[in-house]
């Protein structure tokens, strides 16, 4: 068995030797081999796919000089015992190109022959050709950008209301039918012209070619995935969010797989923007009084809303999450129903939203936080253009068409920085309750920048500033601008426009909602009903359905 890893390396050519053709895409569940073997600065795909090779026991390796990070994991792979061999990978697509590129195969099929004492089939190396049929057109969304591995692919197909092709730069190979030629060196001439004549990687020097990708009228929409701290591919999302007149999604991975939880939300609220809303009628058929439910299951608080048919708040809670998330539903929803004076067999529907949203039994459909937070603010107040959302566990700034339509949204990392869970635990160093945190940091004196926004780096920052004999104000004014730096730079990647609203949690802290409002430069609207906006969203869904 040979591996290669891009769509320019000859994976035709290994059937001549009588081997299968396998392309690694690898995620990893860790880096723990990979850490012990290389150096951290290494890019996550490369890592990914050190640590693929040694869980896999990849014996034989074929690689592309596409850039300098292969070039290392070639290395190591080979001084652990890995057969390694490293194409050097013209940039263009010319005459010359093309007969370099022709050389380097022609010296890879020599080193092949000689370290393994085998022979070159060319007749079967020409049968491994294959070319699927054309299929009928039809409207699809694309997966765009840096080469994407099956998983993803897998939640897309799942997810997304067409069928998504994978045009990225391992999933759009596709060569025609070699020449009808025995001799070997016309025929490297022909494959090295048509691997290099492939739609152009983002690491080729000519690149316009691409334009045609997003050109198809079929096209729907774009999702477009970049590997986390790999630049070329984003150079190119930045220039589509100018040009395309398509909705946009941009996902990107590390190598791992622990983020496919918050892709999935991300995705499933970009699908949703393609389900037509449902009309709120009156007919006579629903003159009678109907009741829903939204369930918000989030990592800190779950919140219930219940409605009635004519869309008035009959009851609500907030409770705590716990350690159960189904449980913490139950308990939200009994309370909201005893508010409302109903029973659960009074409930028409139930939709949930929020992390949890799959896993508490709600007994009806589920929708994302997104969805559900833009229903409910522009419910509150249909002026509401731009939303910021800090939760506890995640933040997102919403952007709404006039028709209330999520128009983009961007979200945090998987990293808890600037979210609920940061400022409770900044809170417990101080030893400060959350509502004394939310008053303190408003009378703050001296200046104090807050350098880390890790929990954990940032944890140790505090203590250092207690040492110090720091005014907690001061400190609590630090952490607040911290947050609001974080806030607003989510905010500045939707092309904000005013009128703006926070929801979620955190927008009980004054403190944060004023720094906020400094750091964007605009009032923020903060309703009563700010940690109810997401289950209020979901039951308005839930009386639409």
């Amino acid at each position: 068995m040979i591996a290669y890893t891009c769509k320019y390396a000859p994976a035709e050519l290994f059937a001549g030797f009588g081997e299968e053709a396998v392309k690694l895409n690898p995620t990893a569940e860790h880096f723990e081999e990979a850490d012990r073997l290389s150096h951290r600065n290494l890019c996550s795909y490369t890592r990914a796919l050190l640590q693929s090779c040694r869980e896999q026991q990849i014996d034989s390796l074929v690689l592309t000089t596409c850039c300098d990070s292969m070039r290392r994991i070639g290395d190591v792979l080979e001084a652990g015992g890995t057969s390694v061999f490293v194409l050097d990978l013209p940039r263009a697509d010319g005459p010359c190109a093309r007969r370099r590129y022709a050389a380097e195969l022609r010296r890879f099929l020599d080193a092949y022959m000689k370290a393994h004492g085998v022979s070159f089939d060319l007749q079967k190396c020409k049968a491994s050709f294959q070319r699927e049929p054309a299929a009928e057109p039809e409207p699809y969304f694309a997966l765009l950008g840096a080469r994407s591995n099956a998983s993803l692919l897998q939640m897309l197909q799942q997810e997304m209301p067409l069928p998504v092709h994978d045009l990225t730069c391992v999933g759009s190979r596709e060569l025609p039918v070699p020449p009808q030629t025995d001799n070997l060196d016309e025929f490297l001439d022909w494959y090295a012209g048509v691997l290099l004549g492939q739609m152009p990687c983002m690491r080729m020097t000519e690149v316009a070619q691409r334009r045609t990708l997003t050109e198809d009228p079929q096209l729907k929409g774009i999702l477009y995935h970049t590997v986390k701290f790999c630049d070329f591919y984003g150079f190119e999302y930045a220039k589509l969010q100018q040009t395309a007149r398509l909705p946009m999604l941009k996902l990107e991975t590390d190598g791992t797989t622990g983020a496919e939880g918050q892709l999935r939300t991300r995705v499933q609220a970009f699908a949703e923007g393609f389900t037509p809303e449902k009309p709120h009628s009156r007919s006579a058929a629903a003159a009678k009084k109907r009741y829903t439910a939204g369930i918000d299951s989030g990592s800190t608080s779950t919140n219930v809303v219940i409605l009635d048919s004519d869309r008035n708040i009959i009851g609500s809670s907030i409770v705590a999450t716990g350690a159960r998330a189904a449980l913490g539903a139950h308990n939200a929803l009994e309370q909201a129903l005893r508010q409302a004076h109903l029973t659960r067999e009074q409930l028409d529907e139930v939709v949930a939203t929020g992390y949890g949203r799959a896993y508490i039994g709600a007994g009806g459909r589920d929708v994302t936080e997104i969805t559900c937070h833009a229903k409910g603010a522009y419910f509150l107040d249909s002026s509401v253009r731009t939303i910021i959302d800090i939760g506890g566990q995640d933040s997102k700034a919403i952007r709404l068409d006039e028709n209330g339509k999520v128009k983009t949204f961007v979200m945090n990392d998987k990293c808890a920085a600037g979210t609920g869970r940061f400022l409770e635990m900044m809170a417990r160093v101080l030893e400060l309750s959350m509502e004394e945190m939310s008053a303190c940091g408003l009378h703050w004196k001296e200046e104090i920048s807050i350098s880390s926004m890790c929990t954990v780096f940032a944890e140790s920052e505090v203590v250092s500033l207690v040492a110090q004999n720091k005014q907690t104000a001061d400190i609590v004014h630090g952490l607040n601008n911290a947050v609001a730096a974080k806030a607003a730079a989510l905010a500045a990647r939707v092309d904000p426009q005013a009128r703006f609203m926070m929801t979620g949690g955190v927008a009980a802290n004054r403190g944060v909602v004023k720094a906020i409002e400094e750091k964007i430069g605009a009032p923020l609207l903060v309703l009563p009903e700010h940690q109810l906006c997401g289950a209020l969203g979901a039951a308005l869904i839930a009386l639409e359905d």
